[in-house]
């Protein structure tokens, strides 16, 4: 492993929440500033081929969590840009009413619900 990779999950493994493919390879080029974005986005993709890292689509593209992580479906407020989660347990009304009403299983924690947040509205 390069010494740019092992800076690169050295970011992964110590962020905590999200993971930003753009904030990690900011971070990481203020300690090596030849890394490329493109390597770090190709580390990202095999840590997620391995099954460290999951994904979900976000309004602002891909974010990343650990796999051992709880699952969990993504609140994005549309105005501010505040996240919030919420567990599957907590979602599973919504999943089941899907699945009963239309046939259809989801996957909740791959995408962003977006709304308003209770400031915003």
């Amino acid at each position: 492993m390069t010494p740019q990779r092992r800076a690169i999950v050295a970011e992964i493994m110590q962020a905590e929440g999200h993971i930003n493919p753009a904030a990690v390879t900011r971070n990481v080029q203020r300690r090596i500033p030849g890394v490329n974005a493109s390597t770090v986005y190709r580390t990202i993709r095999t840590l997620e081929d391995i099954g460290v890292l999951s994904h979900a689509h976000l309004e602002g593209g891909a974010e990343y969590h650990r796999a051992g992580e709880p699952e969990h479906v993504h609140l994005v407020c549309s105005r501010c840009g505040r996240t919030g989660d919420l567990s599957v347990k907590e979602a599973r009304s919504l999943h089941d009413m899907l699945e009963k009403h239309r046939g259809f299983a989801p996957d909740l924690t791959h995408f962003a619900i977006s709304g308003l947040c209770a400031a915003c509205r």
